[in-house]
């Protein structure tokens, strides 16, 4: 069973003050942070103070960061609990999401605000290896469509999570035998440098287009499982080309960096499906490397494959981005000046 919070409340004539108690101290560490870097992050992102006194933690500060601060710290105590890894970027997620249930709770009761909350760590993905919870609303969106549909398109810019959920959603599903095999490939079109000037043999040459899928997969397997499911053909990791002639029963496929195909190439993948198999498509449609005046597959088939009741189609906005949060503002300001 989960060990408890005990919250006290203490108003003074300064300001109010919380006391948070904890009392499984073996978690603490991962909680507070190295040298205390989480609850750092919180009094510099939520203008709170926060001393700590070993297992207890005091807030003090105006009455609304309080609340929102320790909505966050609650919400981590929990995930950690569940052996759910914290992050900054994930402190960051959950500050967002708990300033947004406070603003529901204007007129509302904190139990919708706490099960808007709860429904994203429904959503959570859980492998043997590491857990994780969507960081903003459209991954929520995402994380259920990749579970309830054959075919998902997620569209949006770097750094918003498509390609690293799509993987976890893939483990997932094959450690819980709803696939037989993953299958992971993208175009293999140089951005700036030739793929005949890159040392080494074809494999050589095509896996650094590949590194992101590969780390995903360390992430969640392990180096020395996926070598092992490699060896086995249980993962497959493949330039696009690769796929042509090939039907794909019972298998989780995922199109990565899907801008850079052709429509020809786009069809071809598509008709690739097979029975028991779930297609996932991730690309950024602004950010294709195709020659100039070549349409981007995965741009025509918005129009193309709208209409298809079946297929869920999932955009990723600027505010979705995950990484540092400088990149969501370069790529805003990037957006606002073609206009």
């Amino acid at each position: 069973m989960p060990s408890p919070i005990v919250v006290y409340l203490i108003i003074t004539r300064r300001s109010p003050i919380t006391t948070l108690h904890f009392d499984d101290l073996s978690l603490l560490p991962l909680l507070y942070g190295e040298h205390n870097s989480h609850l750092h992050h919180l009094e510099k992102n939520l203008g709170v103070q926060i001393v700590d006194r070993g297992n207890t933690l005091v807030l003090s500060g105006s009455p609304q960061d309080i609340e929102t601060a320790e909505r966050v710290l609650r919400k981590m105590w929990e995930r950690i609990q569940r052996n759910f890894d914290i992050s900054l970027s994930d402190i960051d997620a959950t500050i967002g999401f708990a300033k947004q249930d406070s603003k529901a709770m204007q007129g509302h009761s904190s139990h919708h605000a706490d099960a808007k909350s709860n429904a994203v760590d429904k959503h959570a993905i859980t492998t043997k290896r590491k857990s994780l919870v969507p960081r903003t609303e459209n991954q929520t969106k995402y994380v259920e469509a990749l579970r309830h549909n054959d075919m998902v398109f997620g569209i949006g810019p770097a750094g918003t999570g498509k390609t690293y959920l799509a993987v976890a959603i893939g483990v997932e599903m094959y450690e819980k035998h709803l696939v037989e095999r993953l299958v992971f490939c993208r175009p293999a079109v140089e951005a700036g440098e030739k793929l005949g000037f890159l040392p080494g043999d074809m494999k050589e040459k095509i896996d650094p287009y590949l590194r992101p899928i590969y780390d995903a997969l360390y992430d969640f397997l392990g180096t020395e499982r996926v070598e092992k499911m490699l060896e086995r053909n249980e993962i497959e990791i493949a330039p696009l080309a690769f796929m042509r002639g090939r039907t794909l029963s019972h298998a989780y496929v995922v199109l990565d960096e899907a801008q850079n195909t052709t429509t020809a190439q786009m069809k071809m993948f598509l008709s690739r499906m097979g029975d028991g198999s779930h297609m996932v498509i991730t690309g950024d449609p602004s950010q294709t490397d195709l020659p100039t005046g070549q349409k981007s597959g995965l741009r025509e088939s918005l129009d193309i494959l709208g209409n298809i009741d079946e297929i869920a189609w999932v955009e990723f906005k600027n505010a979705d981005v995950v990484r540092h949060k400088l990149v969501g503002k370069i790529l805003q300001a990037y957006d606002d000046a073609k206009r």
